[in-house]
């Protein structure tokens, strides 16, 4: 897409955000509602608002190439990012679960399923994949260092040319084989029919019959091919059939483009960096003396006026109040104040003051009886308003047809530098006319025989200063070691390991559709893997991606992810730590066993892991089978001291900060097997992955089976996703890389897949069985959520029974 594109992206976005914006103030001003369903619709329009927001400027960031565009974008981005999740914590609140069904909601709107996912942003990853290659490359050599890594001693090194040469020759050798043999076969034909000599003219027509049958046959196979081939791509585009996992040359080029637009950002953006250099050098070369000269004499004036009202000269404010720029901005509200004093209210006014503060405290006192939903204030609406304010001033009306390259744009570079350098030189002029000002009023105290007071204002200043200092902080237990020699320690020790890198859009699911009105009917619907993808996103790599984002939206801490075996508990840990770019920090009980032995050890081992997950930012610490730190009973076989973090887990877990870019994750399969006070103690949010929806089911057969080229466009997956309902998505995984193996790949052209090899292997697989299932609903409703949920309803139900025996009691 062009630059014009993009930027009519941007616009409908910042419309979007302004609608967003104007109802989020009138809901945030609006009285409370007791309504939870009014309550959810009014957080739920303006949640997908602004999602919707958040994806449109997302991809303007990862394609416009203007850098001074580009740092308005990212902040209009955050903002509407931490905005979006504040409402997301809302919407928790007001239906007690994690998952929030907004089916009515998007109808009204006219949007689908798909346009209301939250994606990943694209700017997490890519302004730090240099360094994460890096952390990457370095943890491989300290593996091979430690001899995990097989290296080739030999010295030799095939070459991709040498390779392929020697696949040549033998494909070569395996054809002239063949060949020899074909020959031999006809050469023996050839032999028959001589030994049976026939006339000529029989020949001739066995011959002409012979080919008659050759054309019939084969004019029949390329006539039902093509018409076969019509069909499918006729299916194709009505969308009855699913397409190729082949990219085609316009998807290709699309990428291409993409790439091509990334590589115009950075050279744009390398000149605007030397732009920025080069005019604040200039500004500070050629008017930085007039600048200097004009601010000393208008502060000059100021003293001198001020001396000439009170007869003494004033003190200027320090440097971190402000200096003498708050002293001017001063000037100006100095009428507006006086006024505001003139105007002072009466005895009468302060006691009709009084009486309104009575009656508000009369409301108070009715509103905590029942308050009703309200919506908090936020961290994000006041700048994000600014933000979009600043579109519309600066770049809406800008006209840029003489900017089609979208270089940056000098007038602005040297708007912004001048302010820096004006508060830059304000500094210097501040420090000289502070000596000035002092020689004034010592040659003012000779004058009056008075003592300065100099020397008792620095003894005050000291004595304060003593006073600050004798806050207690954080013992470091590893002060003289740099994070160098930190990070290679943990990685040898395997608490820093390597992880697959896989993406959160492997993680194969579609999102609950009827939900809603299960819900609504009372019952307690269990989430589409699609929702489990989006509350992981939610919860873990946005909040994690983008710093402003994490302090200003309410804190995740740690999350306890639990479900069946293979349903995908690992996989998303990965997926996380892929989409961050995160440091992974395993201290799974089976893998610290033997590791930083004594109470010593693991005082060194959690102080390290706390030290390096902040330094190495973001960072997620991982634990696997985490109700075994708190398990009641402990197996007599189980010899990895499991509960050795027992204590300790969760203070590290409070330790954790808004400004810390560091989460704990933990998964389960037994987390009934715990205690529960203790586990819902480290683990803030709980996620339960249930069994397989069928819409997910029949996603990941088709998506998993059709990436096949030789399989066929009409292979019925429905009937697989019935068959195999009640097994995990990792059996399925394994039952169709069982049955693919390379043989059956290459015969998939002439014998074509049956659902019979499917099913044989997938029988051997374990399902989840009821009983399993029920354990995990039973344990889910103890939780604490579960448990405000359960209250919820018993509450519902008893003001129901009182509305109905009064109704019948009036009757």
């Amino acid at each position: 897409m062009s630059n014009q594109t993009y930027n009519l992206v941007w616009s409908e976005a910042v419309h979007l955000l302004d609608e967003a914006t104007r109802l989020d103030v009138e809901a945030e001003s609006a009285k409370p509602t007791k309504d939870k369903e009014v309550a959810r619709r009014a957080v739920g329009r303006l949640y997908l608002m602004y999602l919707l927001a958040v994806n449109k400027l997302d991809l303007c960031y990862d394609q416009i190439v203007q850098p001074q565009k580009r740092r308005l974008l990212k902040r209009m981005l955050e903002c509407a990012l931490g905005r979006c999740l504040e409402l997301k914590h809302e919407l928790v609140s007001i239906d007690l679960s994690e998952f929030s069904y907004l089916d009515d909601i998007i109808q009204e709107m006219g949007l689908t399923i798909l346009d209301t996912e939250i994606k990943p942003l694209r700017l997490v990853r890519r302004e730090r994949e240099t360094e994460i290659r890096e952390r990457r490359a370095t943890i491989d050599k300290i593996m091979r260092d430690l001899g995990f890594f097989e290296v080739d001693t030999t010295g030799i090194i095939m070459t991709e040319d040498r390779a392929i040469r020697l696949i040549q020759s033998h494909e070569r050798a395996r054809q002239g084989r063949l060949r020899a043999g074909f020959m031999k076969e006809i050469r023996l034909l050839k032999e028959k029919v001589k030994a049976e000599p026939k006339e000529d003219a029989e020949l001739q027509e066995e011959g002409r019959q012979a080919a008659l049958k050759i054309q019939t046959i084969w004019r029949g196979f390329i006539t039902r091919r093509k018409i076969r081939r019509r069909v499918v791509e006729e299916m194709l585009l009505i969308g009855m059939l699913p397409s190729s996992h082949v990219v085609t040359e316009e998807q290709e080029r699309a990428l291409e483009v993409q790439e091509y637009r990334r590589g115009v950002q950075r050279s744009r953006e390398e000149q605007y960096q030397e732009a920025l250099i080069r005019e604040r050098e200039e500004i500070k070369r050629d008017k930085g003396p007039a600048m200097m000269e004009e601010m000393a004499d208008q502060i000059r004036t100021w003293l001198m006026g001020f001396k000439q009202t009170t007869g003494k000269f004033p003190d200027l404010p320090s440097e971190e109040a402000g200096g003498s720029a708050l002293v001017l901005k001063g000037q100006a509200g100095q009428a507006e104040s006086d006024r505001s004093k003139s105007t002072a209210p009466s005895s009468r006014g302060s006691k009709g003051k009084a009486k309104k503060g009575k009656e508000d405290e009369m409301k108070k006192k009715e509103e905590e009886e029942d308050p009703g939903f309200r919506m908090s204030p936020s961290n994000f609406l006041t700048l994000l308003m600014v933000s979009c304010s600043e579109y519309d001033e600066i770049w809406r009306p800008l006209d840029e047809s003489t900017n089609p390259r979208q270089h940056y744009y000098i007038d602005m570079v040297r708007r912004e530098k001048s302010i820096e350098v004006e508060s830059e030189l304000r500094k210097i002029v501040d420090d000289q006319l502070r000596i000035e000002l002092e020689a004034l009023q010592a040659a003012l105290d000779r004058d009056k025989s008075r003592k300065s007071k100099k020397g008792k204002k620095a003894g005050k200043k000291g004595r304060r200063g003593g006073k600050k200092s004798k806050k207690k902080k954080e013992k470091d237990l590893t002060p003289d070691r740099t994070t160098e020699s930190l990070f290679e320690e943990l990685v040898t020790n395997g608490i820093i390991r390597k992880y697959p890198e896989v993406y959160m859009s492997s993680f194969i699911g579609e999102r609950a559709c009827a939900n809603l009105a299960q819900r609504q009917d009372g019952k307690d619907p269990q989430p589409g893997l699609g929702d489990i993808r989006q509350i992981v996103m939610e919860y873990v790599v946005l909040p994690l991606g983008m710093g402003r984002v994490r302090r200003g939206t309410p804190l995740v801490r740690s999350l306890l992810v639990a479900g069946p075996s293979q349903s995908g508990k690992k996989h998303l840990v990965h997926a996380c730590c892929t989409e961050l770019g995160a440091t992974l920090f395993d201290l799974s009980p089976a893998n610290i066993v033997g590791k930083y032995p004594g109470k010593s050890g693991l005082i060194m081992l959690l102080h390290l892991v706390s030290k390096v997950s902040r330094l190495l930012q973001p960072s997620i610490i991982f634990i696997e089978g985490a109700e075994k730190t708190f398990m009641k009973k402990v197996a007599k076989t189980d010899k990895t001291d499991p509960k050795r973090l027992k204590k300790d887990l969760a203070k590290l877990v409070k330790s954790i900060g808004p400004e810390d870019q560091v989460m704990l994750i933990g998964t389960t399969r037994l987390p009934w097997e715990a205690d529960q006070k203790l586990l819902f103690q480290a683990y803030q949010k709980t996620i339960y992955i249930p069994r397989t929806d069928y819409g997910s089911l029949s996603r990941i057969w088709a998506d998993q089976l059709f990436q096949y080229s030789g399989l066929n466009r009409q292979f019925n997956t429905s009937s697989l996703a019935r068959l195999s309902d009640g097994f995990t998505v990792g059996a399925i995984l394994s039952a169709i890389k069982d049955v693919f193996t390379c043989k059956r790949i290459l015969q998939l052209r002439l014998q074509q897949l049956t659902h019979a090899e499917l099913v044989a292997v997938l029988c051997k697989k374990e399902p989840i069985y009821r009983e399993e299932e029920e354990e995990f609903l039973s344990w889910l409703s103890k939780t604490p959520l579960g448990r405000r949920r359960q209250k919820a309803v018993e509450l519902a139900m008893e003001r129901a029974k009182e509305a109905e025996a009064m109704g019948k009691a009036v009757i």
